[in-house]
């Protein structure tokens, strides 16, 4: 028998190891791709009448067709868009209006409208893309531990137990945006992981003058993804601390190669906003800021920045103790939505409460911070949580604490450490399915209340 060395691999030394080299290949994608059409159709099912009338993105679509920036606004008629908010009117030109978003969840809904026009469904992508999150999560995860089960468990915790089912179920404008750049946060995580593994084997088998390459095209992509994110949501480019750890290679050479390939799709963004609006930054969100409608104006000092640390501890407040709201003089039935006795508040709902898993992080986080694995999925859900927490809204109307969804990939990765090292024992069944049980709960009270 010939013994074939290509790249990483060595080819199998007989017809028999070769078929089950083929069958384990076959299980490795079949597993995920389950997993994600599973996901896929119980976030169709969770909101089967999908009356989703917030849906910007369809509209930016439609004028990106027709050649513009600015959308349509306001439309009246059944087919109209007229009680939309976040809408910069422009005064140059009556009738239309500029959203302050990022383009990428418009961009990916072009192929639909091309279609179906402004009846294109985005909750019906945004569910899509939810399942295709829980495929890649089990593809994450299973970079971080052999064994099935405990990357089951800690998927299942993704899929399920955390916000990003409320956002993929939901699938309005702000959700919809969490859900596609969680595709390419989680694609970016994949890649560096990818270039970690492969470059523990490079390094046990280096080359004369190979530390001297500087640029990698692994870790290039890596950061390119992670931009690419960020023109859906900005605040995950501040993830990019773990791909300064993660990846492969040398620091410098990480630092390069991923900082020029976040770099890229950040310099798109914003000459998207000088070509869109003549500034560098968007000047929608202080028009929004200052001028718009918000149900909780005592949370809102409009003599502070539209981003301002001073915002942060009453946000992190909201973020880790907010507490449902109890009304003890409605009935008995806890699922009255006439007067429900236990309901979410529309406002937030402590990240703890709604994913109690998340708990598992941190004993993990502290004993192995010296990992870089550790420490670069640790900054980057400090700095991503920072930025949001700063900023002066934290997402109303949801369940739990969506901005949440900026950083959970990272958050995932330490879980799942953590699952991997406990294993599935009754402590983490417990945890996961007590996060479960909320976020149903949470799904429930959303469609309940017409959130």
């Amino acid at each position: 028998m010939t013994h074939v060395t290509d790249g990483d691999w060595q080819a199998p030394k007989s017809a028999a190891r070769q078929r089950g080299w083929r069958t384990a290949g076959l299980w490795r994608w079949l597993v995920p791709s389950l997993l994600a059409v599973v996901a896929a159709l119980i976030y169709l099912a969770s909101n089967p009448y999908r009356p989703n009338i917030f849906d910007h993105f369809v509209w930016q679509a439609e004028a990106y067709l027709d050649g513009r920036f600015a959308i349509r606004w306001p439309v009246f008629g059944d087919d109209g868009n007229w009680y939309l908010h976040d809408v910069m009117p422009l005064r140059s030109q009556p009738g239309f209006g500029l959203l302050p978003f990022p383009p990428l969840p418009a961009l990916l809904l072009v192929p639909l409208v091309a279609i179906f026009g402004v009846a294109a469904d985005q909750s019906v992508l945004a569910a899509v893309l939810g399942g295709l999150n829980v495929g890649l999560a089990w593809l994450v995860v299973r970079r971080l531990t052999l064994r099935a089960a405990p990357a089951l468990l800690a998927t299942i915790f993704f899929a399920f137990g955390t916000v990003h089912w409320y956002a993929a179920m939901l699938g309005s404008t702000w959700f919809y945006a969490h859900v596609a750049a969680m595709t390419l946060l989680l694609l970016s995580i994949l890649v560096a992981l990818g270039g970690e593994l492969r470059g523990r084997l490079r390094s046990a088998r280096s080359t004369v003058g190979r530390w001297l390459q500087l640029l990698d095209a692994r870790l290039f992509l890596a950061g390119m993804l992670l931009g690419l994110a960020a023109l859906a949501r900005l605040p995950v480019v501040f993830g990019f601390p773990f791909l300064l750890l993660v990846g492969g290679g040398t620091f410098l050479r990480r630092a390069l190669s991923a900082g020029i390939g976040t770099a890229l799709p950040v310099s798109l963004l914003l000459a998207y906003n000088l070509a869109s609006t003549g500034q560098i930054f968007h000047p929608a969100y202080e028009y929004l800021y200052r001028f718009e409608y918000t149900p909780r104006p005592d949370l809102i000092r409009h003599d502070w920045m539209i981003e301002d640390p001073r915002y942060v501890p009453q946000n992190l407040g909201i973020m880790l103790l907010w507490p449902p709201q109890v009304r003890p003089d409605c009935g008995p039935s806890p699922f009255n939505p006439a007067c429900p006795l236990v309901a979410p508040d529309p406002l937030a709902m402590s990240l703890l409460l709604t994913s109690p898993a998340y708990l598992l992080a941190i004993p993990l986080a502290l004993a192995n911070w010296r990992r870089r694995i550790v420490a670069g999925s640790a900054l980057a859900v400090l700095a991503i949580a920072l930025v949001n927490l700063a900023h002066f809204s934290q997402g109303w109307v949801q369940f739990g604490y969506r901005f949440s969804n900026d950083f959970a990939p990272f958050a995932l990765l330490l879980v799942a450490l953590a699952i991997g090292r406990l294993g599935v024992r009754p402590l983490t069944l417990a945890l996961v399915g007590a996060s479960v049980l909320i976020n149903a709960w949470g799904v429930y009270w959303g469609i309940a209340l017409g959130w």
